[in-house]
């Protein structure tokens, strides 16, 4: 049964952080702590796609870790098919799935882990990975459990999302600061070189072109020369 109170404090806690500027890493760790507290796990993790690969990503425990570990050397486990059948994979006791995945089950019965669940991160009509969930017992995972992970997996998808949305408009802005900081030093460099060599602003800045195409250097490089060292061209 899971932590009612708990689940609407943590939608909540996520709901203000998400429109803010935040730690990807920190914030997915952050959110599978609360999976694991919310469904009273003995651990969960979340591993992404990586060029059809997946790749452990955050995890709660070190039994957790190890599991992800494994799948993602093995690429092999209920994570991996749920990322690649887009369907929830509920598995009592994994324990007993030693045919089906031999080193998983394994490693889990040395651990102490039984129950696992494996829950998709759709995003469109494609996976980006998937939300692990770990029992220290046998677990017949309800559509409850199912229904509560999923919203968590929304969560962790909308964070990966909105996490490239941030970085994408940094490195817009960061693009232009740049654009707009070559302007300035080439106005300078233009205006410098038109009154060293007696010419309009529009022949020194032609000038300025000859030489950086005929030594094979940026305009911006050529005009940083002119303001910082004198160089004449």
């Amino acid at each position: 049964m899971y932590d009612q109170p708990l689940f609407l404090q943590t939608l909540s806690r996520f709901a203000v952080v998400l429109p803010a500027r935040y730690d990807l890493e920190a914030a997915l760790s952050e959110l599978t702590e609360s999976v694991t507290a919310v469904l009273g796990l003995c651990g969960s993790g979340v591993t992404m796609a990586e060029d059809g690969r997946l790749r452990s990503v955050t995890a709660v425990s070190e039994a957790s870790w190890e599991l992800e570990r494994s799948q993602q050397e093995q690429q092999a486990g209920p994570c991996r098919d749920a990322y690649e059948s887009g369907a929830v994979v509920r598995v009592s006791d994994v324990r007993q799935e030693s045919v089906r995945w031999p080193e998983f089950s394994a490693i889990a019965a040395r651990l102490g882990v039984a129950g696992v669940a494996g829950i998709p991160m759709p995003l469109d009509d494609q996976m980006i990975g998937a939300l692990n969930l770990y029992s220290p017992e046998p677990r017949d995972w309800s559509d409850v459990d199912i229904a509560v992970a999923g919203v968590l997996a929304d969560v962790a998808t909308s964070y990966v999302v909105n996490a490239s949305k941030l970085r994408q408009q940094q490195q817009l802005s960061e693009q232009l600061q740049e654009a707009l900081e070559s302007r300035v030093v080439i106005e300078q460099a233009k205006g410098i070189t038109a009154y060293k060599n007696s010419v309009t602003i529009d022949q020194a800045y032609q000038m300025m072109r000859r030489h950086a195409r005929s030594n094979n250097a940026s305009l911006r490089l050529v005009a940083e020369a002119i303001v910082a060292v004198g160089l004449e061209v």
